[in-house]
């Protein structure tokens, strides 16, 4: 990707987005997927048996989740510099990706 700041995303992530949405904050289901659909505005990552063989890795290696690697492994494929996660240590670089929290602090360019 030669846009440093473009947006990528993976399935998975699309997939939890959704459930989360309309499971858990009771967003109806055709807003949601028409917020999926803007999604794919962004680099898509599809996950696929190398992405998942390569998830078991980082889950092994990194004491993480499976479901965690699988997000990390997908930015990494991206060659993401950041990625955005609370449920992740923040400062921590994992396959050259470093984890930031988006609620420890100000977004960049707002401090």
């Amino acid at each position: 990707m030669t846009n440093r700041d473009a947006a990528v995303i993976s399935t998975q992530v699309l997939q939890e987005f959704y459930v989360a949405s309309t499971v858990k904050l009771g967003v109806e289901p055709l807003t949601t997927k028409g917020l999926v659909h803007a999604f794919e505005n962004m680099e898509v990552v599809c996950v696929d048996p190398y992405l998942i063989r390569e998830a078991i890795d980082v889950s092994i290696l990194n004491i993480l989740s499976f479901w965690d690697a699988l997000i990390v492994a997908a930015a990494a494929s991206a060659r993401c510099e950041a990625l955005y996660s609370e449920d992740l240590n923040a400062g921590q670089i994992i396959r050259g990706v470093r984890i930031e929290n988006p609620f420890a602090r100000p977004w960049a360019g707002q401090e």
